[in-house]
């Protein structure tokens, strides 16, 4: 067996902005046996994986030390969150994600809509629900469709309005930045916008569902009358025609990314409904802070990277081209798990039965193995899943952004339901002065 090639390591300006730490705590990370390093006459430089792994590691535990508070204020553990919110929308326990107290591998099978309107149900409703759910926790009784809600609360004008809207944004334009608009449009021709009731973000979010994938798809509006999310979305993310296997493997990808923690957007969408921002308005906030490396766009890198393994580079090649710029290694590593993100491992298998699927998890497979050669215990994530799911099926690179989008935006109408039923701007933090 051959020695994995040599990958560009890390200078310690890359690596200490890879941790979010200054250059000084690094070398404290050395000094302290963490940490190796290679000392040269240009400098110092790190393993990039022995980084990646440190960084995912000091995410999962709460060092012993405590930051020093400023004068009248409670010291706080180091490494732990400023804030921590109830949620009642998704959980993580024992490696498994869960909806309301129910797998989410149950809900795969359903169409996106249909969860949607569960998730959506007012306290009377989920509270009926749930006892339905006690005496058959796999009972398949029909949930509702909130996606087909959507599509009978749109007009055919305003469906044209944000295809017009869309149409004017550059050829190449990123397929988030063509969501972003016909969430704008749809608002725009909405006289109820600004109805801040959970009534009124129930409406948007069914406009919004039935909404955006279908100003995005090419085909007739018409055509798409009753057609699932994922049947929507479908040619909207490529020109192959849609297979069973395709539309199943998409609408599970839907349905595994509704919720997941407090991510930073669903944080954001919080903030906004916080103040009592109208749905349009705290989607709006939460894609801001979904259009971002670290969250939202993170499958495009890992695309990139599977899709040179693929075409024949090595692993070792694509792994040296996704990590040189210091940003980690693309699609694996979450610190929500001990092994594989829940949502990749859903997906990945769902993936294999697609046409091109076997030759991208073979892909998937080179990548997991060359970067465990290097004793970097990363595993896939659903970043990864989502990369693996648009290059086999033939689809942009920028498919997973979308898909994450769109499913989400399923979790953000959610909580902000959840935060309607809280005090106003509780989220409005105060500042402590710090500067000069």
């Amino acid at each position: 067996m051959t020695d994995p090639q040599p990958l560009p390591r890390l200078t310690a300006a890359q690596a200490a902005a890879r941790l979010g730490v200054k250059q000084a705590t690094l070398y404290a990370y050395v000094s302290r046996g963490l940490l190796a390093r290679e000392r040269t006459a240009s400098g110092s430089s790190f393993d990039p994986l022995e980084i990646e792994g440190f960084a995912r590691a000091r995410t999962r535990r709460s060092e012993p030390r405590t930051e020093a508070p400023a004068a009248g204020h409670a010291a706080r553990p180091a490494g732990s969150p400023l804030m921590v919110l109830d949620t009642d929308v998704a959980e993580i326990a024992d490696d498994e994600l869960f909806y309301r107290g129910r797998p989410v591998t149950e809900l795969l099978d359903r169409p996106l809509g249909e969860v949607a309107a569960w998730l959506w149900q007012s306290a009377g409703d989920a509270a009926e629900a749930s006892a339905a759910r006690a005496a058959s926790a796999t009972s398949s009784r029909p949930l509702g469709d909130a996606a087909q809600t959507g599509a009978q609360l749109l007009t055919s004008d305003e469906l044209a309005a944000a295809r017009a809207a869309i149409a004017t944004l550059p050829a190449d334009a990123a397929v988030l930045d063509r969501i972003h608009v016909a969430v704008l449009s749809l608002a725009a021709a909405d006289p109820l916008r600004y109805d801040a009731s959970g009534e009124g973000l129930r409406r948007v979010g069914a406009r919004l569902l039935a909404g955006i994938p279908r100003a995005l798809s090419p085909a007739r509006p018409d055509a798409l009358a009753t057609a699932s999310t994922a049947e929507l979305l479908w040619p909207a993310l490529t020109d192959d025609e849609p297979s069973a296997a395709g539309i199943r493997a998409l609408n599970a990808a839907l349905v595994l990314l509704i919720d997941h923690d407090l991510a930073v957007s669903t944080l954001a969408a919080r903030v906004a409904a916080s103040a009592r921002a109208s749905g349009y308005a705290t989607v709006t906030a939460a894609l801001g802070a979904f259009d971002s490396p670290l969250h939202g766009n993170a499958s495009r890198a890992a695309a990139a990277m599977l899709a040179q393994v693929v075409a024949g580079a090595a692993p070792a090649a694509a792994l040296a081209a996704a990590i040189r710029d210091g940003g980690g290694v693309p699609g694996l590593g979450q610190p929500l798990y001990s092994g594989t993100d829940a949502r990749a491992a859903a997906l990945l298998p769902l993936i294999g039965e697609l046409d091109g699927g076997p030759a991208v998890l073979a892909a998937v497979d080179a990548v997991v193995a060359e970067v465990h050669t290097r004793a970097a215990q990363l595993h896939p994530n659903v970043d990864l899943a989502l990369a693996a799911l648009a290059l086999a099926a033939g689809m942009r690179p920028d498919a997973g952004v979308a898909i994450f989008a769109v499913g989400r935006t399923v979790g953000w109408i959610a909580h902000a339901l959840a935060e309607y039923e809280e005090r106003p701007l509780r989220l409005r933090p105060r500042g402590r002065y710090v500067g000069p």
